[in-house]
């Protein structure tokens, strides 16, 4: 038997099949793990240098460039900052003449409501109408003077007598001719037209030995209406 009978003995390839199986790569598990980590380290290499490049624009900017980056910024703070006072003076004006309404509206009802008071406002509004006849001329100042206190007693608001308005100071004298309200004659019958609650009223100038039990006691005929609206139009001149 020779050697190259041997079997024990490592045969030499000869022929391509067996030149190919040799040149062929061997690749182990571990060589594949390692490959694999060292693109995974690769790629976070790449994207952390550029997040420092984006990150770093400003510091790599030239001086011009931060000082128009700078010079923008500033326009828009102050832009925004008159903006602001803008917003600022436009919410003041308007409180100021919110406020300025509400006082001038409070201003004018109180006006109107002296003006009512001191008898130079005319004046309409829901009341009573009290008619005092007099046949027998019995009805003397005191009478009138009394209708007059119970009206106001009762609530009402504006006061007229036949022509003369009513007044804080308003007064009844009986005269040589008849009687006067505040130095002006009164001819009968006597007419009483009285702003407020028309209810409250009738019923004061109701009650038992009240006015109308009096005026009727001097021969005087009663009457009182109760209306809707009832006008104030005469006008005390001071």
């Amino acid at each position: 038997m020779t050697d190259h009978d041997d079997p024990r003995t490592p045969q030499t390839p000869t022929g391509p099949r067996e030149l190919l199986t040799l040149l062929r790569p061997r690749v182990s598990m571990g060589q594949l793990v390692g490959g694999l980590l060292c693109l995974l380290l690769g790629f976070a290499a790449v994207t952390q240098i550029r997040s420092n490049e984006r990150d770093t624009t400003f510091a790599t900017a030239r001086q011009d460039e931060l000082v128009v980056v700078l010079s923008d910024l500033g326009q828009r703070s102050e832009r925004l900052r008159g903006d602001l006072r803008d917003l600022e003076d436009t919410k003041a004006r308007l409180e100021r003449d919110a406020e300025g309404g509400t006082a001038l509206e409070e201003a004018r009802r109180r006006a109107t409501t002296y003006g009512l008071l001191a008898g130079v406002l005319p004046a309409e509004g829901p009341g009573v109408e009290l008619m005092i006849t007099d046949p027998r001329r019995g009805v003397k100042a005191l009478n009138l003077l009394d209708a007059l206190q119970e009206l106001r007693d009762a609530g009402a608001e504006v006061i007229q007598v036949n022509d003369v308005r009513v007044g804080v100071d308003t007064y009844f004298l009986d005269g040589g001719n008849g009687i006067l309200a505040d130095g002006r004659p009164l001819a009968a019958p006597y007419r009483f037209r009285a702003i407020g609650d028309a209810h409250t009223m009738t019923t004061a100038l109701n009650i038992p030995g009240g006015v109308v039990k009096t005026l009727q006691g001097a021969g005087a005929t009663v009457s009182i209406t109760q209306r809707a609206k009832v006008t104030v139009d005469a006008i005390r001149s001071s």
